[in-house]
């Protein structure tokens, strides 16, 4: 039951994020498909974290935190890019 919960509410954050990341990279496609894919990546390893009830010794954790960091990153290109 949990995980049709985390399922669902994954799905539902990953609209929300595919609809910003449009926003946030209106002109630079490339960019918005890094970004997309590396939200994909992120629920992925998400998805092997709970099947692996997370037994992967931090490393998915640790993976899903760089991932973040490099969202933030193309974010910051994008406004570089638009100036």
């Amino acid at each position: 039951m949990k995980r049709v919960l985390l399922s669902g509410i994954v799905g539902v954050v990953m609209g929300v994020v595919v609809t910003a990341a449009a926003q946030q990279f209106p002109k630079h496609p490339n960019l918005q498909k890094a970004y997309t894919a590396l939200n994909q990546a992120s629920q992925d390893l998400g998805a092997a974290q709970s099947a692996n009830e997370f037994d992967m010794q931090g490393h998915a954790a640790k993976a899903k935190g760089l991932i973040g960091e490099a969202i933030k990153e193309l974010g910051e290109s994008a406004k570089a890019a638009n100036k």
